[in-house]
């Protein structure tokens, strides 16, 4: 049988646990801290993870407003792949989250690309992306 982890704060200790209940359980029997016993627990409500198809994922991102997307502008290209790399609910690698926090703190894509010979498997990028 499979249970579901539930999010409480002790409203006590202030601890966070995440306790498990069965779904026949859950309202019934009484959350307790596993800190300091107290049965002063108060839901929290859990980050949600929405499925979505590749296809509808694609769409999203041809669908993004590029309004604000300054191509000259380091700290809005990586703002941009940033919320791309969100939008592919995926971990897109230790390599892309660098890239993207150097831009996000204002350095230049040469600078980037110069210090990461190797970025996008050693192919060269074209100079107008």
């Amino acid at each position: 049988m499979i249970m579901p982890f539930y999010d409480f704060q002790c409203l006590v200790c202030g601890k966070h646990a995440r306790l498990q209940f069965s779904y026949s359980e859950y309202g019934k029997v009484q959350a307790v801290c596993p800190h300091c016993q107290s049965q002063e627990m108060k839901r929290r409500i859990s980050r949600v993870a929405v499925a979505k198809s590749e296809e509808a994922r694609l769409g999203n991102m041809m669908d993004a407003d590029l309004s604000g997307l300054d191509e000259n502008d380091p700290q809005s290209l990586g703002r941009f792949m940033r919320k791309m790399g969100q939008e592919m609910g995926e971990d897109m690698g230790d390599e892309f989250n660098e890239v993207v926090g150097r831009l996000e703190k204002g350095e230049s894509p040469e600078s980037i690309e110069q210090s990461m010979p190797d970025l996008a498997g050693g192919v060269d990028l074209p100079s107008d992306v």
